[in-house]
């Protein structure tokens, strides 16, 4: 999605009433998410082979993403020659205040990460590095990441998951599970808050 995309005015939509007038536009809206998760889903699946799958889902705001990825592979491999069992672990990476990123991580939940060992693992989530170098240690096979979104930014250390579904604007997006200060989770669409609504909902 290119920086001067305009995105589509929020008329088009139905969203919550309670977020009128908190929202600039919607980037991304919920039926071309679906789309492209599905996409992922074959891209994956033609990826792992006959492979079971450890999925590791990086709460709070990989856990619509992950939900529906995981829904698309299992229908996938119900309706193919090959099936793939899953299992789903989940993990919770805290890195934002308000809408700046914090330079610490904190990692919490995993019931216990050394059961990663010699499994694949398709991770879904936004901060990754601190958590692919803590599950590096326990050896897996296999490490896939898999994104919904990638922020194009001027950092040199943008990190590039192996799957993901857009490539968006350096912007502070929220909805479909991403969070302003656990705000906008219920939000379908991917949207861009505006300053009224950052305002409103600080912490």
């Amino acid at each position: 999605i290119s920086d001067n995309w305009p995105g589509y005015s929020l008329d088009l939509f139905t969203y919550p009433q309670h977020y009128y007038g908190d929202l600039e536009y919607v980037l991304i809206p919920h039926g071309i998410i679906v789309d492209r998760t599905e996409r992922l889903a074959k891209d994956i699946m033609q990826d792992i082979g006959d492979n079971d799958i450890v999925v590791l889902c990086v709460l709070k705001g990989g856990y619509k993403f992950c939900a529906d990825l995981v829904e698309h592979i299992k229908n996938l491999s119900r309706n193919s020659e090959r099936f793939i069992s899953m299992k789903v672990d989940f993990v919770r990476l805290k890195s934002y205040h308000n809408d700046q990123s914090m330079q610490d991580m904190q990692i919490m939940g995993g019931d216990d990460l050394s059961k990663l060992t010699g499994k694949d693992i398709v991770g879904t989530g936004r901060t990754m590095k601190v958590l692919l170098n803590n599950i590096e240690k326990y050896k897996p096979k296999m490490i896939k990441v898999a994104s919904l979104l990638v922020k194009r930014t001027s950092r040199p250390d943008g990190y590039r998951p192996d799957y993901y579904g857009f490539e968006i604007p350096d912007l502070f997006v929220v909805g479909y599970a991403l969070d302003y200060n656990e705000h906008f989770r219920d939000l379908n669409h991917i949207c861009v808050i505006n300053d009224h609504g950052k305002a409103k909902y600080r912490v």
